[in-house]
This record gives C-alpha cells, structure tokens and sequence, in this order.
C-alpha cells in the first residue's frame, strides 16, 4: 500500500521524536560501540585525493563523525533529530546540517565519501530510491556510499517508536544498483557470529566515474 505524503511526514516525525526524547541515552548506549570495520569499509575504497570529504548522513550524537575528523578527513554530518545535531557539533566540532532524510538538499559533487550506518532503513521503502539517487548525486564521480541496515526478509513497519525497513541482500542490492551504483563489497556484522546471529547488512557502493556506467 503506498503511503500518502501525511503517513510519511508522520512517519519522520514520530521516528525523530523518539530520538529527541532518548538522545542522551542513545549517546551514552552507543558511544563506545565498535565501528571500526564500518569506518574502513569505507576508507579503504575511497579514491579521491586528500583531504577527501565524507558526508556522515544520520551522524547521530556525532561519534563516527568524530573519528572521521580525527583521522583527518574533511567531515560533515546530516541528521533529522534535533536534540542530535546539537550534540554532534558539540562533540565532534564539525558542520552538522539538520535535515529531513525525505527533503533533502544536498550539493551536487561534493563528496568522495557518504557513509550511511544505522540510518538508511528509517527511510520508508516507497521513497529510498529517491534519497539513493540524492546520495549518488551528492558523490563526486568514483566516490563511495556505505550503508549498514538491520537486515531482514523485506518487512515493514513500526518498532519500538521508529519505523524501519528491513530488507535482505537481493533486495538491498536492487535498490542501490537501481540508484546508479556499483557494489563493491558486502558483509554481515557482528563478524564471527553464526549467520542467524548477524542482523547487521553492511554493504559499499562506488558512484561511477564520469563517461562510464555499469
């Protein structure tokens, strides 16, 4: 059933009101989660000559937008919760932008790298190809998506006060391609673990560089 424009502002708004009201929770709860593999997944496939760009879309409290600067990197976040970019700009010392993941405005060409973790499956599943198609925009020719989504078998809906889609490999994979990406590698995290245990769907992506396609 395809959902209307008023089921989807509700669906933002409720989703990024849960993370208002549970911010300093969900910072303390998540600030020493080990990331690591994420960060490099990303890095290691990056191209562009330093200092390279790296968009961190729903950058949270900003911990891995932290990192990235550390590391040296040119690092922006984008996040819809409020209470959120606050934070992030206060612990990360980096631009943060505050925007709806659905009203986009994003500059074209800009970024070598966009890594999304934990907040792409927010997007309901009717309108992901367009914010894909915003993200690939956003890249400069040859740059980098990563994404890593709670995975499952294509199911959607409310959890707990947010609403996430959750989709399995084939069909994370025709969504990204569709959008104008080349994958370039997949995993399942917590690494080690039987595959059942893994509710983790890491993937990345390359924008193709300019005159080729495919």
């Amino acid at each position: 059933m395809k959902l209307s424009r008023r089921d989807l502002e509700r669906i933002s708004a409720l989703t990024l009101e849960h993370y208002n009201e549970r911010a300093a929770d969900f910072f303390e709860g998540t600030r020493d989660h080990d990331v690591s593999q994420n960060i490099a997944a990303l890095l290691e496939h990056i191209e562009g000559a330093p200092p390279c760009t790296i968009l961190d879309f729903g950058c949270g409290p900003g911990r891995d937008l932290k990192t990235f600067s550390a590391l040296g990197y040119i690092a922006v976040g984008l996040e819809g919760a409020a209470q959120f970019v606050e934070m992030a700009r206060a612990y990360s010392a980096c631009e943060v932008w505050q925007q709806d993941f659905l009203k986009l405005d994003l500059p074209a060409d800009r970024f070598d790298g966009v890594y999304a973790n934990a907040s792409l499956f927010h997007v309901a599943s009717q309108e992901l190809p367009r914010v894909l198609a915003e993200l690939c925009a956003t890249l400069k020719p040859g740059g980098v998506l990563f994404a890593s989504n709670p995975r499952g078998s294509n199911e959607e809906g409310w959890d707990r006060g947010r609403y996430g889609a959750y989709y399995d490999l084939d069909t994370w994979r025709g969504h990204v391609a569709g959008a104008g990406f080349d994958e370039l590698a997949h995993y399942y995290r917590p690494s080690g673990l039987p595959r059942v245990q893994q509710a983790w769907l890491a993937s990345v992506w390359r924008k193709p560089a300019a005159g080729r396609s495919g």
